[in-house]
Formats: structure tokens, C-alpha cells, sequence
């Protein structure tokens, strides 16, 4: 009897030891943890009906569905402030099980450093934001894009459809004028509406340049009634680093050519849109998912490229754009990716007159903002290398700030 009893329980650890290993009773389970089990999240600052913030929510979907985690694995929480509010979130979903929390906004990044010091066990991600270098937090991260690439070449899509305007005689002023309404006077908004420019000039080079600020990120009339202001001065193309449809819709409405940011937006311009640049998320959220799945270490400052398919430019509105835009732009991305062009090559640009040589940067972000890094070499200044968010700051000839309140 008590040999049968023996085989008896030999023959069934044998059936349930596959069992027991395809639910993750095997080793490494402490790293990893039940695969059904991981769980992400992704804090907005907005909804949906902000560029900005669809674009994130698209991506860490995209992200999401390529791992494979089923609908319950991954949390998306929208509207949430530049405020203490962010932290209580990331609290909220620490506590619900969520080993990996990323936030979308700059704003978010102080309440997000608070709660990795708290929750030493799970990873937090400051997307665009600037402390992680210097935090000293090994679960706390930031991530960026050198959407400065990406802006740069819609900045070549408006130089062509200016260079089209000048030659069928229709400019307003004498020479060709763009407008760019932005968020703030940050490092992001001037890294990304002197890219735009500069890719502009590239090949218009009589081109001008006026930029006003809302003090939003999203602020549907503001940047509606900013981008008027720039259109009745005298502006032929407009572009912007807002979130809203308020700024193509006014060109719509004044039948001028708009390049936007995030997405397309060629639902509110149909008939004036061109083009966008906008970062790809899916690669980051992936990457950074993986790793924590897996157990393993993932980059404290990531940047994004062309390369890794995190800059991208929107689909191009043949309509709209000029002719030879296209191939144009097949062009200047190859130069971008074999280094033979710099969008901040400083043969290109001048500061009062004078090409620069040397720029000492703010890379290690600290309260006075205080120089630290030579970001200038080999004839350009090194945008989101030595961090990945944007640091160039500097007020170059050719853009004129109606405004720097903000």
C-alpha cells in the first residue's frame, strides 16, 4: 500500500511541475514576477483633446499592445495638475501593484522624484523631464526625443511653401515672415522654434521669424487669438509649440499655411495644413517596459531619433506643401542621419551678429539654472547629448520674441 501511495504522489508532482512552471512558479520569478501580474501606468497632464497628450496616450497604447499586456495591465490617468495631485497619482497607482509609472509632462517631474523616493521598489519615468542626471534616484528616469530633427525638417516643408509664396509674388511684407506661438520661454519651446527656423532658412534665407508665448501648454483660445496677432502682423506661414487646435484653425480661417506639432491637424486646416513633427513614444514606452519586466537596469537619461523611430514627421499634405517637398525632405533626413548636417551647425546662425564658438550650457539643471557644460564643438552645439532634454536656449538673429513674460 505505502508503495502505491509513493507512485501515486511521484506521478503527480510529475503532471503538475509543468503546470507550476507555466505560471511562473519557476526561478527568476522574483525579478520578474508573474507576466499577468506586471502592470504600467502613464500619467497626462490633458486628455485626449490635447495633441500633446493624444500623442503619448497613442504611443503607450501602441507600446502596450506590441508586449502583449491585456487591457487590465496598463492604467492611463488623464487631467492630472503640474501639482501635488501628480504625486497623489503616482501614490494611487504605486500602492495598486504598478512596477512602472511614466508621466507626460515637465511640470509633473518634482511630484514624480517624491514619489520614487518613497517607492524605492517601483521605476518612475519624468518624460521631458531635466533632474534624473543630477537626482541621484536609481528609479527614477527621464526620456526625451531629438524632435529637434524632426522640427528642423518641417521647418524645410515651410521654407519651400515661403519660397513658393515669394515667387508667385503674394508675401505680405517685402521679404518672407514666419509665426510661431509657444508655450513658455523654456529650453524645449527655443530648441524647438529655432530648429524650425533654422530648417526654414536653410532654404529660404531671407526668412524672418516673430514668436509670442500663451503661459499654457494648452489654452485652445489663446493660442487662437496668438496666432491671429501673429497673422495680422504681417506672419505668411505659422507654426507653434502648443497643444490645441487653436492655432490652425485660425489659419484656416485666414487661409494661411500652418505647420504643426504632435499630429496632424489637417482636420482643423484641410486646406492650409502641411505638415507636423511629432516624437513617437511607442519606442521609449516599450524599451523601458521590457527591461522592468525583465528585471534589468534601463537608461536613466534616454534620448530618442530618427534612428530608433522615435522623430517622425506626419503624413505631407501634397495639396498644401510646395513642389519637391517630399524629395526635399528625403534629402535633409539622410543628411541628419549621416551627420552631414547639424540643425545647430553654428556656420548657420548668428548671436548679434557674430557666429558663436563656445556656449556654456545648463545641463545639470539646478535652481539658478547656473552654466555647466560646454555644449559647443566641432561646429555645432550638441543638442540632448549630454542630457536628453533640450537645453539650447539661446536668442539667435533672424527671431524676434514679441514677448518673453512667460
Amino acid at each position: 500500500m505505502k508503495k502505491k501511495l509513493i507512485a501515486f504522489i511521484v506521478c503527480l508532482v510529475m503532471v503538475m511541475m509543468p503546470m507550476l512552471a507555466a505560471c511562473g512558479g519557476g526561478g527568476g520569478g522574483e525579478e520578474s514576477g508573474d507576466a499577468g501580474d506586471f502592470k504600467v501606468a502613464l500619467i497626462c497632464l490633458h486628455d485626449e483633446n490635447s495633441t500633446y497628450d493624444l500623442n503619448f496616450i497613442n504611443g503607450f497604447k501602441e507600446a502596450m499592445g506590441e508586449l502583449g499586456l491585456s487591457e487590465d495591465q496598463y492604467m492611463i490617468k488623464t487631467g492630472v495638475p503640474e501639482g501635488q495631485e501628480c504625486y497623489d497619482a503616482a501614490a494611487e497607482l504605486a500602492d495598486s501593484g504598478c512596477k512602472l509609472i511614466f508621466s507626460d509632462s515637465y511640470g509633473h517631474q518634482d511630484y514624480m522624484l517624491q514619489a520614487a523616493t518613497e517607492f524605492p521598489d517601483v521605476q518612475f519615468v519624468s518624460c521631458t523631464g531635466d533632474k534624473a542626471l543630477v537626482a541621484g534616484q536609481d528609479n527614477y528616469h527621464n526620456a526625451f526625443a531629438a524632435i529637434y530633427e524632426g522640427r528642423y525638417l518641417a521647418g524645410v516643408a515651410a521654407g519651400m511653401k515661403l519660397n513658393e509664396i515669394k515667387e508667385a509674388g503674394k508675401l505680405k511684407g517685402a521679404t518672407p515672415k514666419m509665426g510661431y506661438v509657444g508655450a513658455f520661454t523654456y529650453a524645449e519651446v527655443i530648441s524647438g522654434y529655432t530648429s524650425f527656423y533654422l530648417g526654414a532658412k536653410s532654404v529660404c534665407p531671407d526668412v524672418t521669424m516673430d514668436v509670442t508665448f500663451t503661459g499654457s501648454w494648452y489654452d485652445e483660445t489663446a493660442e487662437k487669438e496668438a496666432a491671429n496677432k501673429l497673422i495680422q502682423g504681417g506672419c505668411d506661414l505659422i507654426s507653434q509649440h502648443a497643444d490645441s487646435f487653436g492655432a490652425p484653425t485660425a489659419c484656416e480661417n485666414a487661409g494661411i499655411p500652418n505647420v504643426s506639432y504632435n499630429g496632424s491637424t489637417k482636420e482643423a486646416g484641410p486646406t492650409t495644413y502641411i505638415i507636423s513633427s511629432r516624437i513617437n513614444w511607442a519606442p521609449y514606452f516599450k524599451y523601458a517596459a521590457e527591461a522592468v519586466q525583465n528585471g534589468q537596469a534601463f537608461d536613466t537619461n534616454w534620448t530618442g531619433t530618427i534612428d530608433t523611430g522615435s522623430v517622425e514627421l506626419t503624413e505631407l499634405n501634397e495639396d498644401v506643401a510646395a513642389e519637391g517637398t517630399a524629395a526635399k525632405l528625403e534629402e535633409v533626413k539622410a543628411g541628419l542621419k549621416d551627420g552631414s548636417i547639424h540643425v545647430f551647425d553654428t556656420s548657420t546662425f548668428t548671436v548679434e551678429g557674430a557666429n558663436l564658438d563656445s556656449y556654456m550650457a545648463d545641463v545639470e539643471s539646478d535652481a539658478d539654472f547656473a552654466p555647466d557644460t560646454e555644449a559647443i564643438s566641432d561646429g555645432y552645439f550638441h543638442e540632448s547629448e549630454y542630457r536628453s532634454a533640450p537645453y539650447f536656449n539661446i536668442s539667435i538673429d533672424g527671431i524676434n520674441m514679441l514677448d518673453t513674460k512667460f
